[in-house]
């Protein structure tokens, strides 16, 4: 599996680190972080909103090489300077082999990649930089569908993908299409560091899930993550589970 696994291991540099009271070393993703193993196709990091895991992928992708708002390495845009100093405190172990693709997907700022791609574009040179998206601006597409449009035409075999909760922009049909194409290119290859809430795109089968939460960063199995559980006791009675909930 090492001969197409891009990205080892990464490592925190705790050495280095002044003081773990202050943010982003105070998140729990980090605070007790030591080194993270990555599966060879498939990882997942999961937890609660302010648990670090969205942290953790940034700061991953911009060791890599990745812009930080999205994009492939090629992309040098900047529409606005948030990204932690993590990644200064990281040591990432790579493999022997280099990818041929890589993207850096984060949902809150794929705007700002589709804007850059159409400047791009305005200016000399060059191939239309959207004709590797499909030929259609982006922008004029929904959310979903200009996902689904990098997804199915920008990514190809052998590629490093870190995605930062790609469901934000699916509904449960579509993010299942994801995963069928996720696995598409698998087969060809392909790793994926994967940043999610969504219980449908962490059941691909025989990825590692990290669970982040107050103790830390930990490996679950997919059914003792809390986004599992929560769903499967929802749908099996939304009744009850409703009446509980709004009962306060």
């Amino acid at each position: 599996m090492l001969a197409t696994q891009f990205v080892l291991h990464l490592t925190l540099q705790r050495d280095k680190v002044e003081s773990f009271d202050r943010y982003p070393f105070n998140l729990p993703a980090v605070r007790t972080l030591e080194r993270l193993e990555m599966h060879p196709r498939v990882t997942f990091l999961v937890g609660e909103n302010g648990s670090g895991k969205s942290t953790l992928l940034e700061a991953l992708a911009v060791s890599l090489g990745f812009n930080a708002e999205g994009g492939s390495k090629s992309f040098r845009f900047g529409t606005r300077a948030s990204h932690s100093e993590l990644h200064e405190y990281l040591r990432v172990a790579k493999g022997y082999k280099q990818p041929r693709d890589g993207f850096f997907l984060r949902a809150e700022s794929f705007f700002n990649v589709a804007t850059e791609i159409e400047q791009l574009d305005e200016g000399p040179g060059g191939p239309p930089v959207i004709d590797a998206y499909g030929g259609r601006s982006l922008h004029e597409q929904s959310h979903g569908e200009s996902f689904l449009a990098l997804l199915n035409q920008r990514f190809g075999g052998r590629g490093l993908y870190l995605l930062d909760e790609p469901e934000a922009a699916l509904s449960p049909q579509r993010q299942l299409v994801a995963l069928a194409r996720l696995h598409a290119l698998v087969q060809q290859q392909s790793q994926f560091v994967i940043a999610t809430h969504s219980p449908l795109l962490m059941a691909y089968p025989h990825a590692w899930i990290y669970q982040c939460s107050a103790d830390g960063v930990r490996r679950v199995a997919y059914e003792d993550t809390e986004h599992y559980r929560v769903t499967r006791d929802f749908m099996a009675d939304p009744q009850l589970a409703l009446r509980d909930l709004l009962a306060g």
